[in-house]
């Protein structure tokens, strides 16, 4: 006969709150399969799409604002500007170098262009940073201005520290991340074996006289099997649970013991989907928006909202495109002050 994988805990087998928060969490764990299978199926749809309409302009975009960087460099360095001039010019550069130096659509020459820049640029920053502490400290007997030049210094470094803390945070955030992940592996992975022991010392079918009765139990274990090798823990529990409610558990429901480990188990079956499951997305999404959105709403954004996304993103890009191409042809047109 054919083996089917029957709805385990039941609604009317439901009756403590343990197993109220059990059937809630396989009922998620069903819905996070569906949401992460949709998702896998839209991958290549949707980076096709992205290479197609986006990273053309995106990568158009980078090229033109180096050939900005590359002019604005060239006019600093063989103009005549006056120091208050040549600071905007600074500035500017400056911040472009700081887009760029991560940049995946210039070439590796531009980029070590563009990082050399960079780099210039945060050493004249730290070169400056440290003439005016020695001059500060040199003025030991104005401990009021001393105090006032500490607050300057550290208003005129915000730009700086602001990157370096949002760059400590965001490796906090990741380090806590890899953490949760890596324990809900090692938490899935000792309950998969579990599991599957106690499957198969409980149906293996070699241990079963009746014939009929080991025909069934060999296609279940085939089923264990399968799950074992995809290393499918949800799997392998609704096979347990369903066949200890067959063999009469369910008419005195699952036992305290049994029903922790479950939740303990499942847990770490849900975290692990919905790792999967942001890793997928994050590798989809380009747009600042649409990340915010999956922070704010993990599992509410739609593929049809990557879509629109994507086109609005296009959409902005091309008028950006447009106007920075207006402003390195005006760039060489004109010197001096005008630059």
């Amino acid at each position: 006969m054919s083996f089917e994988l029957k709805t385990i805990l039941q609604p009317d087998t439901v009756s403590t709150p343990q197993q109220k928060k059990l059937y809630r969490l396989i009922e998620k764990i069903e819905q996070q399969k569906l949401e992460l299978a949709k998702w896998k199926q839209a991958k290549d749809e949707v980076l096709q799409y992205t290479r197609k309409h986006l990273i053309p302009v995106y990568q158009e975009l980078h090229n033109i604002l180096f050939s900005q960087l590359q002019q604005l460099w060239e006019q600093l360095s063989h103009g005549d500007f006056s120091k208050a001039d040549a600071l905007l010019l600074d500035d500017k550069i400056q911040s472009l170098a700081q887009y760029l130096k991560n940049s995946q659509s210039l070439s590796s020459e531009q980029l070590d262009k563009v990082n050399e820049l960079y780099q210039y640029y945060q050493q004249s920053f730290e070169h400056h940073q440290s003439k005016k502490k020695k001059a500060q400290v040199d003025q030991t007997n104005i401990v009021d201005l001393n105090t006032q030049n500490d607050y300057e210094t550290s208003f005129e470094t915000e730009d700086w520290d602001q990157e370096q803390y949002q760059q400590l945070r965001e490796q906090a955030k990741l380090k806590r991340q890899q953490d949760k992940k890596q324990q809900a592996e090692k938490m899935a992975e000792r309950s998969l074996k579990t599991v599957y022991l106690k499957l198969a010392s409980t149906i293996h079918p070699d241990r079963e006289p009746d014939e009929a009765k080991k025909l069934e139990k060999t296609e279940i274990f085939q089923h264990v099997n399968t799950a074992y090798k995809q290393q499918d823990l949800f799997a392998l529990l609704k096979l347990q649970i369903q066949i200890e409610q067959d063999n009469g558990s369910n008419k005195k429901g699952l036992v305290d013991e049994q029903l922790k480990f479950y939740k303990m188990a499942l847990d770490s079956q849900s975290q692990k989907l919905a790792d999967q499951l942001a890793e997928l997305i994050d590798a989809l999404v380009w747009s600042e928006k649409a990340k915010i959105k999956v922070g704010k709403e993990q599992g509410k954004l739609q593929i049809s909202d990557l879509y629109a996304q994507i086109d609005e993103d296009t959409s902005t890009l091309k008028q950006q495109l447009k106007w920075e191409k207006e402003r390195l042809k005006y760039m060489g047109k004109v010197k001096g002050l005008e630059m």
